[in-house]
């Protein structure tokens, strides 16, 4: 059973002179378990999908399946539910809250899941150790570098052990080695069964996806499998 299937997906924005379109017509499935990159250039859409694809955007025309659950169809809060249960998202630009530390910002998904206090400790000490940052676990992000940040956002993303990664940009700022090792913890990741959705400007990430689908003005240019 596919995990996501999207049905002639259109997003646009209406102004007074007509539309501006971000989306046309695109229409993907993906099945669980799957490695996938999108990529396109600047302004391709790329972002945008993402976002819809993370229930964080509304398409305007157009179905998406989650599963068996008709996305566009539910009202906020089951979109949320949805999200919080199944979905981790790695942002280019971190999205950590800057008022929370380390470890709060790595506790919050667990909140919202309601997971009790003993369990909470243990996975976000487990992140801390995993991403090698429990000396920065009192520091607030404004203290913390780009590299530092990024791996915070990329360990709040896998904290919940989501069905699902989300992951936009997820290297832009780190150095090579950082980023080798976010992209070894994403296969290792997929080989257990967790689906992943990058997109990147990265030729060389791209290749440890299963398959590329490359975005132009909006539309799906290509749909092809990664060749080893």
């Amino acid at each position: 059973m596919a995990m996501i299937t999207i049905n002639n997906l259109f997003k646009y924005y209406t102004s007074g002179f007509g539309k501006t379109y971000v989306l046309r017509d695109v229409s993907i499935e993906v099945e669980e378990g799957e490695f996938l990159t999108i990529m396109g250039p600047s302004g391709a859409g790329k972002s945008t999908l993402l976002h819809i694809l993370g229930m964080l955007d509304s398409p305007s025309e157009g179905e998406y399946f989650f599963f068996d659950h008709k996305v566009n169809r539910l009202n906020e809060r089951k979109r949320s539910e949805l999200h919080k249960n199944y979905i981790g998202f790695v942002f280019q630009s971190y999205h950590l809250i800057d008022d929370l530390t380390v470890y709060e910002n790595l506790e919050t998904p667990l909140l919202y899941k309601g997971v009790k206090g003993p369990e909470r400790k243990s996975l976000v000490s487990d992140m801390l150790d995993r991403f090698q940052i429990v000396a920065k676990r009192d520091l607030f992000p404004n203290q913390l570098s780009g590299g530092q940040q990024q791996l915070v956002g990329v360990a709040r993303a896998l904290i919940i052990n989501p069905k699902l990664i989300l992951a936009d940009e997820p290297t832009g700022n780190l150095n090579s080695k950082q980023g080798e090792e976010i992209m070894d913890i994403f296969t290792q990741l997929n080989s257990e069964g967790t689906t992943i959705i990058q997109v990147t400007h990265s030729e060389k990430n791209a290749q440890y996806s299963k398959r590329i689908i490359d975005l132009l003005d909006g539309r799906v240019e290509s749909d092809k499998a990664v060749t080893k």
